[in-house]
């Protein structure tokens, strides 16, 4: 009896070693598929080819932009364009609300108001901001907006703003069109709330947060996802095998990483803002707010004759500002003669026998849905794709028009994209042939606004090489970029979308993409010179204006 006991317990301690053995190689298994789904190989800028292997950070938050390699090139050129973009700020300590800038008790003088103004004359009128306690301030570093207008006419166009680091700022306005022209004014931020912005820009990246669903089979999870993460648990890295762009979601407990199924925009950070702080941002009070005049605040402008009208409006100088203007509702560029297609026929023609690729976000978005409400033949393919995400797909058999709507990769901020459909830009552009047959348009900077410059510089450098690439094998196609452009703003949106950030995006836009050949449609002074609310998406009127404008790059005048 004791022998076969004996011989009970020896099995069942061969049984228990054999299990944990077991259990040893399949979590070693486990362990291996992880890390390979983990690990990946991408190109860093420099065309090396470099090994990530990324299980766990310590760092909080990880970042992606902040290791990556650049070229000696790259370097000097990120360093220009964030040296061009540093914003005069003071140090001056905390500064209580009283003390900020209160744009009800500030004011601005038409210099020279009773001069004789001609179209073409410039136009300079001094800002001087005060605080609450109606006391002069003495240093910069306000973001103020400017436009001149004619109601009567449809006119406006945007100044050029010059802070002189004392409180006073003064305004370039090229007067372009004959009769009354008023000057308005807004304080869009007071400097103590751009130091907010920068604070926030600097240390809180991740402040808008992403999401991942992962599933295999039963098990589903949903782990958060970003260019930056905080924390020190382990990651999924999703850096672009091609691109290098760097990706990240925290690694579910239970799934491999290349389980992942979609993207999806997970919510903004609460509680960014301390009690002094939140002052810096209220409706009516010092977001947005009109600076009024002390005196006058219009010209009269008088006609000049038809030849140095002609010279004024075709101006072809490098850097022209305004680079156009409003009259009667329609944009006129200052750089060429832009085409109106006020009828479908007219859109039809130009786009006949021609592919067209929109990439980009919700802004160009709306030119599909313009082109495709607008022109009838246009139809629309069901994809079946989720609502305002895409793929989009439209086609005119009859006239041979294809038309394609993509969402760039993430940062992207939608609902539900499958992660299959995640594309960057750059690599859909590597895959177009091109030709004097193919144009393309993309618009790639709202989803930007909360991280640091330099994801959004890397993403369009990344762009800028694909496009000079696409150039180089097939110089005849038309490529056109829709810059940034002012949106409503309220104390929440201002910390995620102010018009300081995307201001910052637009001057990154035009710098990088100066001399690569590609036309630009101007939507930033679009919005701002025009009289309409500024809106995220801009009303149908400015939409209108923009497609006559990349119609005209695409079908231009004969000359």
């Amino acid at each position: 009896m004791w022998i076969n006991f004996f011989k009970l317990r020896l099995f069942c301690c061969l049984l228990a070693v054999l299990m944990v053995v077991v259990l040893v190689i399949n979590v070693t298994q486990v362990e291996y598929l992880d890390h390979e789904t983990v690990s990946a190989t991408f190109i860093d800028s420099s065309g090396q080819f470099v090994s990530s292997q990324m299980t766990r950070i310590s760092r909080n938050p990880y970042c992606g932009y902040e290791h990556q390699t650049l070229s000696s090139r790259e370097r000097t050129e990120e360093d220009s364009l964030l040296a061009a973009l540093q914003w005069q700020v003071p140090d001056v300590g905390p500064v209580p609300f009283v003390k900020s800038t209160d744009p009800s008790s500030s004011y601005f003088v038409i210099l020279n108001s009773a001069a004789f103004f001609k179209v073409g004359s410039q136009l300079e009128v001094l800002v001087h901001v005060q605080d609450f306690q109606r006391k002069p301030k003495k240093y910069g570093g306000d973001y103020l907006q400017a436009r001149i207008h004619s109601p009567k006419l449809q006119a406006g166009a945007v100044g050029r703003v010059v802070d002189y680091q004392n409180g006073f700022y003064k305004v370039f306005f090229t007067l372009l069109w004959p009769g009354k022209v008023k000057v308005s004014i807004s304080l869009v931020h007071p400097t103590e709330g751009i130091r907010v912005l920068q604070r926030l820009q600097e240390e809180k990246p991740h402040r808008v947060y992403f999401k991942s669903l992962f599933r295999s089979g039963r098990i589903s999870e949903t782990t958060e996802c970003n260019v930056c993460l905080p924390g020190s648990l382990p990651l999924c890295n999703f850096t672009d095998v091609y691109t290098g762009e760097p990706w990240f979601c925290f690694k579910p407990k239970k799934l491999p990483c290349s389980s992942r199924i979609n993207h999806f925009k997970g919510g903004y950070l609460k509680g960014l803002l301390t009690a002094a702080e939140t002052a810096f941002f209220q409706s009516g009070v010092n977001i947005k707010m009109p600076i009024n005049s002390s005196g006058p605040d219009w010209v009269t402008v008088i006609p000049r004759r038809i030849k140095e009208t002609n010279n004024l409006e075709l101006s072809h100088g490098s850097g022209t500002f305004p680079s156009g203007y409003y009259y009667k509702d329609q944009w006129r560029p200052r750089k060429f003669k832009m085409r109106q297609f006020n009828d479908p026929d007219n859109i039809t023609e130009c786009l006949q026998r021609k592919v067209v690729y929109l990439f980009g976000d919700s802004t160009i978005r709306q030119w599909f849905e313009y082109l495709t409400t607008f022109v009838p033949d246009l139809v629309e393919f069901n994809l079946g794709s989720p609502k305002n995400v895409g793929p989009f797909l439209a086609v005119d058999q009859k006239h041979n028009i294809l038309l394609k709507y993509r969402c760039h990769g993430p940062p992207i901020r939608f609902t539900t994209v499958f992660s299959n459909e995640l594309r960057y830009v750059a690599n859909e552009l590597n895959g177009i042939v091109g030709g004097k047959n193919t144009v393309v348009a993309i618009a790639i900077w709202s989803h930007f606004s909360t991280f640091p410059l330099e994801v959004y510089i890397r993403r369009l450098r990344n762009i800028r090489r694909a496009v000079v690439q696409l150039l180089d094998r097939s110089p005849k196609t038309v490529i056109v970029i829709r810059t940034a452009n002012a949106q409503e703003l309220g104390p929440e949106v201002s910390l995620f979308n102010s018009d300081w950030y995307n201001f910052q995006l637009d001057t990154i836009l035009r710098k990088m993409f100066s001399g690569v050949g590609v036309y630009l449609v101007d939507a930033w002074e679009m919005t701002l010179a025009h009289y309409l609310p500024h809106k995220l998406h801009p009303d149908e009127v400015i939409v209108k204006n923009q497609l006559d404008m990349f119609l005209s790059f695409v079908c231009p005048l004969e000359t």
